[in-house]
């Protein structure tokens, strides 16, 4: 569970007095102990879909405030979250390089039959699914974008 590789996370980065590692774990163990509380889930552990979920959200926080403060040169605050970031990766599936991206969308794409821009919406479902985790969502639909406006598929 992930709770439990987090617990232990944060007594290393205690012990190794690392305040960066330190607020970001707590963080997360934080979102993780406030989705199991919330109204409706009974305080049943999160499934692993649920703490992929939980992680993946924590992460895209993270790019988009680092890319804000890239915009209003912040570079301090900018180096954090990218910090941060990194450190939360840790604890995510391993993402697809752009060719293993490509390949699969492309497998994708011919499963579903796609035949161009106008069916991003219903490729786009089925890869953020099967994805999930794997890249970023803005990734995802950056790459099938670009392949479907290509009919040489």
């Amino acid at each position: 569970m992930l709770k439990d590789t987090i617990d232990a996370a944060i007594k290393q980065a205690m012990l190794a007095k690392d305040k960066v590692r330190l607020t970001t774990l707590r963080s997360i163990k934080s979102q993780i102990m406030l989705a199991e509380t919330a109204e409706g889930a009974h305080g049943a552990a999160l499934t692993p879909e649920a703490e992929l979920k939980l992680l993946n959200k924590a992460a895209k926080q993270r790019r988009d405030a680092a890319a804000i403060y890239k915009e209003q040169f912040r570079s301090e605050l900018e180096e954090n979250e990218l910090a941060e970031l990194a450190i939360i990766e840790e604890f995510l599936p391993q993402q697809l390089s752009e060719a293993d991206l490509v390949e699969r969308l492309v497998h994708i794409i011919q499963r579903v039959g796609a035949q161009g821009p106008s069916d991003l919406g219903k490729v786009m479902g089925v890869a953020a699914r099967e994805l999930s985790g794997q890249a970023d969502g803005k990734r995802i639909s950056d790459v099938l974008s670009h392949l479907l406006n290509n009919t040489n598929l």
